[in-house]
Parts: structure tokens; sequence; C-alpha cells
């Protein structure tokens, strides 16, 4: 993109002697409600590209692992009918839909970050009807029974442990037990029914029972919505006070183990003068919330914090048709507000002193929908977003972070009380592994106006040695790495020819913004210019030459 001679220039820092630790990536974890999607055709390629994203383990979380059906998919459903009884009344169990979601997990090369839930129709406590009619019908207008409690917490137990045992038969306990596992979600909300005493039951019930079994099993919870909501912060609270303090239902003794504590954080985009507008401030308040609720418990000092969820906004399955302020999923705005607030959880982490291990996307993909319809997904009937080429930048950040300033990142608690509503956010993170430096430059505003906001970048990396260095300069913003505006300037097909999806997948692979090359060492120093617009995600790295 040409940029006016008078756009402001961002001065950029990156001193390649100086780290500052171990960079610990935290974007490396994403969830979906569907778990029967996880098998078709789309699901196992967007799995193994998920796989590919990260040298390290990629974790993946769904819903409705237990819940009961025949497999079709369906939007916020799924069904694995694990669990039935027979005529007799005696469990039954049936495990050939739940064997393949593994089997496709094992396969693709991630790891499982297994949920308990919801509630099979042959143990739920609840009235009838067991489903709910999503999108014709709100997912909790009606008293479903999959949120419901078990009528029965023994077969419950039971169900847990016969589960743990199949893994362990099927893919090896060297394997399964760096499996993490949690119970439920979101019980403050409306996927549960019952109390939190009722809660703390069903999770000492399953974890005991899945210890039973893997006695090494990293075992959490609860995964509850936004802290900042004051019916999130007092069942997360009374949940952390059982496990520290209370009477476990399980085995009789005081507390309840717990290997990681879980919660969520989402932002509210709305439409404000005809375009989007991000609600990232909203989404950090709630990390920040839960970060200080964990610090009131000292002894779960230590213990490290999940964001089972954390997104801009609240519905995956709700498409831009039906909620316009969505519209950002489909373009360069989606990718930045991940970069932005996965660096800035690491700040909130930092500063609070509790470990986040991993802060989920909750995006996978919705087969059998338009092309770009605007929902909460990582690629469109096969065709990767431009946020997952986000992703994939993230995932060239590797070995130690090193020090690194920009004259233009705004403060965090500005961020946290107004958001990024005045000057954008111009912003870089750098690593070094081996000889390589990799360095990750973004432009973040919560404004979805990407004609305006841009910089030119006066990036000195320092702390260098030899004469050259290879450079290589990737980027997603509205004109790269972005099928999406191919796809507009097609004009919007649906579905598009053979001829136009072979552009389009062309168009979604990780672009260069320019060719590699060599850049000249001077007194261990290296200057680099380069325009970055609104929105734009930029990775530069410098290699060592043969």
């Amino acid at each position: 993109m040409s940029l006016d001679e008078d756009a402001p220039i961002v001065r950029m820092t990156v001193d390649a002697r100086r780290a500052t630790g171990p960079f610990r990536p935290i974007w490396n974890w994403f969830g979906y409600d569907e778990p029967n999607y996880t098998t078709l055709p789309e699901g196992r390629t967007l799995l193994a590209d998920l796989a590919a994203l990260h040298a390290g383990p990629v974790y993946v979380r769904v819903h409705n692992l237990l819940t009961s059906g025949d497999g079709t998919p369906a939007l916020k459903w799924g069904s694995t009918g694990v669990y039935g009884e027979d005529v007799a009344g005696r469990p039954a169990y049936s495990w050939g839909i739940l064997d393949g979601i593994f089997d496709a997990f094992v396969e693709a090369g991630v790891v499982p970050f297994i949920q308990a839930g919801f509630m099979p129709e042959a143990l739920t406590a609840g009235p009838p009807p067991y489903r709910h009619d999503f999108p014709r019908s709100s997912v909790f207008g009606i008293t479903t029974g999959w949120a419901w409690p078990p009528r029965d917490y023994d077969r419950w137990g039971d169900l847990i442990e016969v589960w743990a045992k199949r893994m362990v038969a099927r893919y090896g306990m060297a394997r399964v037990r760096d499996w993490p596992w949690e119970v439920w979600n979101e019980p403050d909300g409306l996927y549960w029914r019952g109390s939190v005493e009722d809660f703390c039951r069903l999770h000492d019930v399953a974890d005991a029972a899945i210890r039973r079994v893997i006695p090494e099993a990293r075992v959490g919870g609860p995964h509850v919505c936004g802290p900042t909501s004051p019916e999130a912060a007092a069942f997360l609270r009374g949940f952390l006070d059982h496990c520290t303090r209370g009477r476990n239902f399980a085995t009789g003794r005081t507390g309840t183990r717990l290997d990681f504590v879980a919660f969520h954080a989402k932002g509210k985009p709305e439409v404000v003068d005809g375009h989007v507008h991000m609600g990232i401030a909203r989404q950090l308040a709630a990390i920040e919330a839960g970060l200080a609720i964990v610090r009131e418990f000292p002894a779960l000092d230590g213990l490290p914090v999940i964001l089972g969820e954390s997104d801009p906004e609240g519905c995956a399955a709700c498409p831009a048709a039906t909620h316009p302020a969505n519209a950002y999923r489909e373009g360069p705005l989606y990718g930045a507000s991940v970069v932005e607030a996965t660096a800035r959880t690491m700040e909130l982490a930092a500063r609070s002193d509790v470990a986040v291990e991993g802060a989920v996307t909750w995006a996978f993909t919705f087969p059998g929908e338009p092309f770009f319809a605007g929902y909460r997904e990582l690629a469109t009937n096969g065709i990767a977003k431009p946020v997952l080429n986000a992703l994939r930048i993230l995932g060239k950040l590797d070995g130690e972070r090193l020090a690194a300033t920009s004259d233009a990142a705004l403060p965090l608690d500005a961020i946290l009380t107004n958001g990024v509503t005045g000057a954008p956010d111009v912003n870089l993170i750098a690593t070094r592994s081996g000889g390589r430096v990799a360095i990750l430059i973004w432009n973040y505003h919560d404004d979805n106006v990407p004609e305006a906001g841009a910089v030119r970048v006066a990036l000195e990396v320092t702390g260098l040695t030899g004469d050259t260095m290879t450079c290589r300069h990737y980027r997603m913003d509205a004109t790269h790495s972005n099928a999406h505006a191919l796809w507009l300037r097609q004009g919007a097909p649906q579905p598009p020819s053979a001829e136009q999806l072979q552009a389009l997948r062309a168009a979604a692979a990780l672009e260069m913004l320019e060719p590699e090359r060599a850049a000249t060492i001077t007194e261990g120093r290296v200057a680099l210019g380069f325009d970055l617009p609104r929105h734009a995600v930029s990775l530069v790295t410098l290699d060592p030459r043969a």
C-alpha cells in the first residue's frame, strides 16, 4: 500500500543481544462447539493446518463430546451418542463417533483438550426437550436436558472412568497423560441448570474418575464466563473456595486438586457510524478481573490459567447477516485483534504474576455454509481466512524474547480504560532462536476504517553479527494473505467456480510483502523501513547467510 508522505513515522528498536526471558506461546489453543465437523474433510484439513502452525503442541477444545444423538453436524450442536441404557436400565456405551473424532485429532497431530460434557439424554435429570433448535430459536430459550446435572452421580463417574480407560486403551498412556481435561463449560451461565454446589459435585466425581485411570492427568476448570460479570466472578470464587477449602464430594477429604484455573473473556463489537467498532477493552478487562480473583487464593500460587475462550465476541455461529457487527471476521481486523489481544494478555499475566498457559481462539470452520458469510471461523469452505495467516505469523515466533520498543505503543492501562479509540496501537514482539531474529509488528485500532491510521515504520535492529543477513517480510493486510479481498473482486460468487476456487486457495496462503533479500549489517545494526496500514500484521525475519 502506498502511503502519503505525511503519514506518521513510528520508530521501533530491537536489541538482539538482550534476551528478556523465554517466549512462551499462548495463542496455540483453539476450540469449537461442533465436534462432528472434526471428521468432515474440511475439518481434517483445518486440523492439519493448525498442527502445522507451531513446532510445539497445538491444543483443541470442543463441546458436546458426551451429548446424545446420531452425530449429524449442526450449528452450535454436536453429538456422539456415547451413553445410553438398555431395557433393564443398565449403562450401554457406543464409542464409534467419539473414536472417530479423537482419531482425527491424533492423525492431525493436535492435542485434545478434553471436555467432559454435556449430559447424555439417558442420564439427565432435566425435563424434555433434550435439544435446542438453534438458529431457529435461542440455544438457551428453553430448558433443554443436555444442560442439566445427572440424575445419578455414580453413573456419571462411571461414564467418565470408562471413557478415560477407552482413551488409554486406544491411544496409550504415554500420549493420553499429556492431554488436559476439564468438566463442562460456562456453568455460571445457561449451559448449566444446577447450583454451584451441584457443579462442584459434578467436577469432583469426574476428576476422581479421571485420576483413577490416569494419575498424572491435568484437570482444571471451571471455565466460567468473563469474570467482570458479578455472576461469573461469584461462581469462580465459589468453585476455587471449594477446591482449596471445601469437602471433596468424591473423596470426602478437604479440597480438590486443580492443575489449572480456567475462565473466558469476550469483547463486544458494535456498529458505530456505519463501521464496526471492536470491544477489546472489555475482553482484556475480563482477563484482568479473572487473574485478580485467582490471586485471592494463596493456595493457588504458581498454578497457571487457561483462557478457555478468548475472543472479540461470543457467538461463533452467528453470521454477519443477522449480527452486522460480526462483519469484522472476514478481513484483516480479526487477525490484528487476535495479535493485539495475545500481546496484551501476556502483559496482563506478567503484571499480575499469574502465568497464562493458553488463550483459546474459539473458531474453526462451518462446512456447508456460504463462503465468507461472517461466521467466526478460521477457514470458509476450505479457504483460509486472513485471521489464519495472522496465526501463521504468530507461529514463527520462537526461542527467547528480545528487548523491543515502539514509540507508538499504547499503555496497557489506557487500553483497559478506553480501548484503542484515538491513536492506533503500533507495537511489536521480537524473538531470537539460534541465529534467527523474528519481529512481529502490527497496527491495531478498534475502528474498522482501514483507509485511516496508516504509518511508516522505521525499524532498527542492533546486536547482530556478521556482514549480511537474509531478510524475509511476511504480511497480512487488506491486500496480502487475504482471500476475502480476492473473493470480493471476483464478485462475491456463491459458490465460486473451479477456476475461482483455485485462485482463492492461492490467495489464502501466507504471502511475503517483497522478495527475500540480503540486509547489510553495519556496526552490528540493520535499519529497515516499510509502510504499515491499519490492521496490518507483519513478520520480519533476519537469518544468518550460509
